[in-house]
């Protein structure tokens, strides 16, 4: 297990580094992350998630979910392809959120993201 970790490198743009998991996500890690008040822009890249699990996809759902009642646009960047997959098996894939990133090459770091306003 690799502790979770989230990078704030400034002007909204976040890097996740770390386990996506039940064992590194708890309540005390929603509570940390309050994206308001710092830009109406957040790009969170996911390139550093080692492994992941559902309570990783229960984490991206809450942030939109905070996105959406604090009128911010967020973006993520490289989400792991175990992911995409969990987001495949419960139709979280025909959203938005996760459709432009399961349909880009995930080798291609200038393409793959997913958006909500």
């Amino acid at each position: 297990m690799t502790k979770l970790t989230v990078i704030h490198q400034g002007a909204g743009d976040f890097i996740v580094n770390g386990d996506l998991s039940f064992a590194t996500i708890g309540a005390k890690t929603l509570k940390s992350f309050d994206f308001s008040g710092i830009t109406k822009q957040i790009c969170i890249d996911l390139k550093g998630v080692a492994s992941c699990d559902s309570a990783g996809l229960a984490l991206m759902i809450e942030w939109i979910k905070y996105a959406r009642q604090h009128r911010l646009h967020i973006v993520f960047k490289n989400i792991p392809e175990q992911l995409l997959n969990l987001a495949k098996l419960s139709g979280l894939d025909k959203t938005t959120h996760f459709a432009m990133q399961a349909n880009a090459d995930v080798d291609d770091e200038s393409s793959p993201y997913i958006e909500t306003i």
